[in-house]
């Protein structure tokens, strides 16, 4: 039994694996003249985002691999953002928008999470977020949420 995962162990890698292939299926519907436009850079976009969790993966570095993630999250929030153009410029339905943002919206969560389960790998003192090991059940005295921001230094 190996002690590391693949990326294509990741359930959020396959899950824009799949979301990649179905926006070169979508990309197919739009107008020609897109081709080298909006066509092509949400493919690129698509296709990014997996690519980015490969890329860093093997890193023997754990900050490398959370840097894999931030950027594996941004081509996602990109490749939202090209959905909505395709949408405003009528190529998509305002429910197909919704059910790629929401897959989208879904994947970024689960980045997230992987993120913070790297930042846990870190010593606390190099830690960019505040991570709590256990994390505590919600209730309603309880005034503040641990948003996964970074604290800000005391002035």
């Amino acid at each position: 039994m190996k002690g590391y995962m693949d990326d294509e162990d990741l359930e959020v890698y396959q899950k824009l694996c799949r979301l990649h292939i179905e926006i070169c299926d979508l990309r197919h519907t739009w107008p020609s003249e897109e081709k080298y436009e909006i066509g092509s850079q949400i493919r690129r976009s698509s296709n990014s985002s997996p690519a980015q969790l490969a890329e860093k993966n093997d890193d023997r570095h754990v900050r490398n691999k959370i840097e894999g993630v931030n950027r594996s999250r941004g081509e996602a929030a990109e490749t939202i953002h090209h959905l909505f153009m395709a949408r405003e410029k009528r190529y998509i339905t305002a429910e197909v928008y919704e059910s790629f943002r929401a897959k989208y919206k879904e994947c970024i969560r689960m980045l997230n999470g992987l993120e913070k389960t790297l930042e846990r790998k870190l010593p606390e003192g190099e830690r960019r977020w505040v991570v709590k090991e256990h994390p505590e059940t919600y209730s309603d005295n309880s005034d503040v949420v641990d948003s996964g921001w970074p604290i800000p230094p005391e002035t």
